[in-house]
């Protein structure tokens, strides 16, 4: 089990993210001392960075660390989804992020994912019959997928951290060092 100061931390979003669901994360992380890499899929319109959305209009870039297509679980000990509606959306249909996503949850890693980011958990079939949040929107998304849905800000099951919205990034970066620091999940695989 790492210490947050010697932890490896990828963030996983393309263009659309919720400007504070990556930025405070990314650096309250790096304040505690952890490595935080930001990754993103090549069909992107900047090369070097993404975009997010931040008050109803696109925010501004983030440079990416790492390509996804050399992004590896196997490097990192935790993975975050930041949300906002188009991010998650645009990454559940691509191959490679939801490969990356599924290594992670079927490593026993921490998973982190905020508001819509959820929708990637139900993608990697990571919900059934675990405790979770999301944003309020997908509360039926959630459900129907098997989760048991909470409305409270940080929920966590066997290292996969849920929370609600920008509201409970206090609690969900907190929750996400405290996993980190547990180290690996023995979770067992959902089936299909």
């Amino acid at each position: 089990m790492p210490k947050i100061s010697k932890a490896k931390i990828l963030i996983l979003a393309t263009d659309g993210f919720e400007q504070s669901e990556l930025e405070v994360p990314r650096e309250k992380l790096k304040a505690a001392g952890a490595l935080v890499h930001v990754t993103a899929p090549k069909e992107r319109k900047d090369k070097n960075e993404i975009r997010g959305w931040k008050n109803k209009d696109w925010g501004t870039g983030v440079p990416i660390d790492r390509e996804l297509a050399d992004a590896s679980e196997s490097f990192y000990d935790a993975l975050v989804l930041p949300g906002g509606q188009m991010n998650p959306d645009s990454l559940r249909g691509n191959a490679e992020a939801m490969q990356l996503i599924k290594a992670f949850v079927e490593s026993g890693k921490p998973v982190a994912a905020i508001c819509h980011a959820p929708w990637l958990l139900i993608e990697a079939n990571a919900v059934r019959g675990r405790k979770m949040t999301s944003y309020t929107t997908i509360k039926t998304d959630m459900t129907n997928a098997g989760a048991d849905w909470r409305d409270e800000p940080v929920v966590t099951d066997q290292g996969i951290v849920t929370s609600r919205n920008p509201g409970d990034l206090d609690a969900f970066v907190a929750k996400i060092i405290e996993e980190v620091e547990e180290g690996k999940h023995d979770r067992a695989a959902l089936a299909a």
